[in-house]
């Protein structure tokens, strides 16, 4: 909830589609193609990790970043291999928020 408050701040305008786990993440993915995907590792059905290797394998180019509290650096060198482009700590702040929108060129 707080990752989508955020999102409304720094991208007014922006559609935002929020999925209560990772295979109605994936869906949505294939629905809507968006510029850009947030995912938590830790969900419900499909983790994070195999929504990104699905993600990836339709589009990958595809902008996906990881917001989870699993920040170990096992984790992010295996998301970051998976092809996301980015992965930050739980909760995220607008400035890093913003950071991401001008790091991925949104």
């Amino acid at each position: 909830m707080f990752l989508i408050k955020t999102l409304k701040e720094v991208e007014p305008g922006a559609q935002i589609l929020e999925a209560e786990n990772g295979l109605v993440a994936l869906e949505l993915f294939k629905e809507h193609a968006p510029d850009i995907v947030f995912l938590d590792l830790t969900m419900p059905v499909m983790d994070g990790y195999q929504a990104l290797r699905e993600i990836m394998a339709l589009n990958p180019k595809a902008q996906v970043v990881i917001v989870s509290a699993d920040i170990q650096s096992q984790a992010q060198a295996l998301v970051l291999e998976l092809g996301a482009k980015a992965m930050v700590p739980k909760p995220i702040t607008t400035e890093k928020m913003t950071s991401i929108f001008e790091q991925l060129s949104i």
